[in-house]
């Protein structure tokens, strides 16, 4: 007698919704332990990550803050998981949007600078991220390297050039020798929403991104494409679709994503470029992407959950000494049981009688 896990024939669609929220509610009971063996309060503990958040116009300010990277990179990355290519470096891609969107930030610091140098920052970010993102494609299509190590070997690229240019050439001769840049113009950042908030135009235009990816990928032949690619691939050869092409479109919709949201950190929130500019956006947002299912609208969801976390872990740090560590865990747990119910879904356990073959 053994036991053994096949793959179920098909997936109800209510297990698929159920799915997400069962892996939040592990989360939690684990959290709750966590928080206990720590010598905290559950209640309390769970209280400050997840409701006073929610309670007053800061937290949720921060909370759209920190929301509006995580979605428009983990729909990114939702684009290119359908396709089953595996983009694991959107961190590099962030930074290196960053990067290029400052770059014209600080080379037109302190000259005239008219309405027009925003669009061209954001158009920069999204198009450096792009072409970030092409190499691990093309090593793919062209040498078939392994897109997941050479996308996750990159990061570590970006972020010893932003180091480099921070400290180097592009740091603020007036900084008192800290690794910053310039802090930006008013010109060269991203107008608030509202006075004395942080919530800024970057909020928006995520929500924009979101219902168009919607429109995408549900309404049109490139969506259709994608689907198919990831789901029957032999199918999709028959119907004339190329992989490879399809490959470099959706890691460069990836990228183009990641960068626009590394631009829009640099000028919205952050106003200057630094080392630690990203606190983990390009990995964070990989739980948001399977969290949401891999849809738009779920990466929405999804990744205010996410921002919670965040905002509710600075929360419990100075409220209730909690370590930074104890939400890297939290978010490190949602991650494991948003797989684990996952693969639930794809295969059942099946006892079989009998000696093994």
């Amino acid at each position: 007698m053994r036991l053994v896990m096949e793959r179920r024939r098909e997936t109800p669609i209510s297990l698929m919704l159920i799915s997400p929220m069962i892996a939040v509610a592990l989360t939690m009971i684990s959290a709750a332990i966590m928080f206990a063996l720590l010598g905290k309060n559950p209640v309390a503990a769970l209280q400050t990550y997840f409701l006073d958040p929610l309670s007053d116009s800061w937290g949720l300010q921060e909370v759209a803050v920190k929301a509006t990277p995580l979605v428009l990179i983990a729909v990114g990355l939702a684009v290119c998981y359908r396709a089953k290519v595996w983009n694991i470096g959107a961190e590099g891609q962030f930074l290196f949007g960053a990067m290029a969107g400052g770059y014209i930030a600080i080379i037109t610091h302190g000259s005239t600078q008219g309405p027009g140098l925003l669009p061209v920052m954001l158009l920069a970010g999204a198009v450096a991220g792009a072409c970030f993102a092409v190499i691990p494609a093309l090593l793919r299509t062209h040498f078939g390297a392994n897109e997941i190590l050479s996308s996750l070997m990159l990061v570590y690229v970006a972020e010893l050039l932003l180091d480099y240019l921070v400290r180097g050439p592009w740091r603020d001769p007036a900084g008192f020798n800290m690794p910053n840049s310039v802090v930006f113009e008013a010109e060269a950042t991203l107008p608030l929403l509202m006075a004395g908030g942080r919530i800024n135009i970057g909020t928006p235009i995520m929500i924009a991104v979101v219902f168009g990816f919607m429109l995408l990928m549900g309404r049109t032949l490139k969506g259709f494409e994608i689907r198919l690619v990831g789901e029957a691939p032999r199918a999709a050869r028959f119907a004339g679709f190329s992989e490879t092409r399809l490959i470099i479109t959706v890691f460069m919709i990836s990228g183009a994503l990641a960068g626009l949201a590394g631009v829009l950190e640099a000028a919205g929130t952050v106003k200057q470029l630094q080392p630690g500019i990203s606190p983990g956006y390009g990995f964070t947002a990989i739980i948001v992407a399977f969290l949401g299912r891999l849809n738009p609208i779920g990466c929405l969801f999804a990744g205010i959950f996410i921002a919670i976390t965040f905002i509710g872990g600075e929360n419990a740090q100075i409220m209730l000494r909690m370590p930074l560590d104890a939400t890297r865990v939290l978010q490190g747990l949602l991650l494991f049981f948003v797989l684990v119910c996952d693969s639930m879904l794809l295969y059942r356990f099946r006892l079989l009688r009998g000696a093994a073959a």
